[in-house]
């Protein structure tokens, strides 16, 4: 079982990234798949969460209308398109499994490794 989570890099204020999550060893789509941050110092903040079939999606009020999570489960991968991004955007982001549902969740679930993502002049 595995979550790739890959994407990441440095980009400038107002400059767009497109993460992805893939998924191995496991049917991605009997999970919900949440999007989440870490910066240096600060608590880990779940920014998006995508239902199962794509059709329900959630953000944080700090990404609402940046932020784009997408799904494709054919090719088990999960997307988190980043627009307008900002430095206080700067952070670790990670994916993981939600189960059952993006706002019901029992267990931990499985998570990527991370990708950094820093936004600066």
């Amino acid at each position: 079982v595995q979550l790739q989570a890959s994407g990441g890099g440095l980009v400038q204020p107002g400059g767009s990234l497109r993460l992805s999550c893939a998924a191995s060893g496991f049917n991605l789509d009997d999970y919900a798949i949440g999007w989440f941050r870490q910066a240096p110092g600060k608590e880990r903040e779940r920014v998006s969460c995508i239902s199962r079939s794509g059709g329900t999606t959630y953000y944080a009020d700090s990404v609402k209308g940046r932020f784009t999570a997408s799904r494709d489960n054919a090719k088990a991968t999960v997307y988190l398109q980043m627009n307008s991004l900002k430095p206080e955007d700067t952070a670790v982001y990670y994916c993981a499994t939600r189960a059952p549902t993006c706002t019901v969740v029992t267990g931990d679930g499985y998570w990527g490794q991370g990708t950094q993502v820093t936004v600066s002049s």
